[in-house]
């Protein structure tokens, strides 16, 4: 046997803690639910709710460690037993509000312990001494061994608060079983994937203005961010058009755009251009987008003309900058992605008169 504390421990309402769980959880159901024993409590996993006879002050306590079940000294009036697992190498003693008394080094095997106390039903008069600074009245021991689990059980009553307590166990509902706990876990596991799946769609339909687009748009990818902002409703309407009409305006965006640009007139460029007309791969430098731009803004003959923002809040826009990525767009495989991107670059090309260039497009769709 080996005496891990013997003195005095300061109770508040009654109540002290035996607890193994590295970190403090607070369990939606008493630690006395579904026992016939109402002063250790062991229905929280790892954790014991031991009950006192004295609201406040100082009490008697003995903790032990044995390694086989010790035999029930004849002094002690009330005496219970419970199954208890700790969950973690330390199991702490610990008063109500304070930090840890004393700590048995159990191993995390089922054990059994033995809650037993003697004085429990103390008078006012010897309550006030105890807080007065007298000695303890009511004294309680904590015997620890290894032992598989079993049904708790009151092997001593005698006082009238230990059936007061016993009575209050017994009118407490059960704990959820492992299954209950089990689906109880898996519905709050669905409810986060709900509300991160709704945080994702509402993320979405930011994104898209409010109305997220179909699958094809979705798999077709691009530069689509600037055709949200400006004409969200563009967008399915090139979707809803079909593979060849978007094939179609595509290019005819593209040329808008280095039309406007004065980029149409510049050879390499209209090679380019006509080479998307033809259904062709891009000529050089077209094949690396950073020697085209490279060559755009060394070429003498290439005009620099400023335009507006979409916005209006620019007056400083490289027009032929803008353009130039058009071209590339009309290019890509997609005919979706084609349409919507030389859309993109052919708008901020146009500045503020984008929405000429739109009811140009609406057009173009319809006829």
């Amino acid at each position: 046997m080996r005496t891990v504390y013997s003195g005095e421990l300061n109770v508040s309402y009654m109540q002290f803690y035996v607890d193994s769980r590295r970190e403090f959880e607070e369990e939606p159901w008493d630690s006395r639910a579904g026992q016939r024993n109402g002063l250790c409590g062991a229905a929280v996993p790892g954790f014991l709710f031991c009950t006192t006879g004295l609201h406040t002050g100082p009490v008697g306590l003995t903790v032990e460690v044995h390694e086989e079940a010790p035999p029930v000294a004849e002094e002690w009036e009330e005496v219970v037993e419970v199954s208890f697992r700790p969950s973690s190498p330390r199991t702490s003693v610990v008063p109500w509000g304070d930090g840890e008394l004393c700590a048995a080094e159990l191993a995390e095997t089922d054990h059994r312990v033995r809650y037993c106390a003697r004085g429990m039903d103390i008078e006012p008069d010897a309550e006030s001494a105890v807080l007065g600074g007298g000695p303890p009245v009511d004294h309680y021991l904590l015997q620890f061994w290894p032992a598989p689990p079993a049904p708790e059980r009151i092997v001593r009553e005698t006082s009238r608060k230990a059936a007061y307590w016993h009575g209050v166990a017994r009118r407490l509902p059960p704990p959820p079983t492992a299954e209950e706990l089990a689906e109880a876990a898996r519905r709050e596991r669905e409810a986060r994937e709900r509300e991160r799946a709704e945080a994702r769609e509402r993320a979405e339909r930011r994104r898209w203005g409010g109305r997220i687009p179909s699958e094809r748009v979705l798999a077709a990818g691009g530069n689509v961010t600037m055709l949200v902002r400006l004409d969200r409703d563009l967008i399915d309407v090139v979707d809803a058009a079909g593979p060849a009409a978007q094939r179609d305006l595509a290019r005819w965006a593209a040329r808008r755009a280095l039309t406007a640009a004065g980029l149409d007139r510049v050879g390499w460029i209209a090679a380019g251009l006509d080479a998307v007309d033809r259904g062709e791969e891009l000529p050089v430098p077209f094949d690396d987008m950073t020697r085209a731009f490279d060559r755009l803004f060394a070429d003498p003959s290439v005009p620099q003309t400023l335009v507006d923002s979409t916005d209006g809040r620019h007056d400083n826009v490289l027009q032929q900058a803008m353009a130039l990525p058009a071209l590339f767009g009309a290019a890509e495989p997609n005919p979706l992605r084609a349409a919507l991107d030389a859309l993109s670059h052919a708008a901020v090309t146009w500045g503020t008169a984008y929405p000429d260039l739109f009811a140009e497009a609406r057009a173009r769709l319809a006829a």
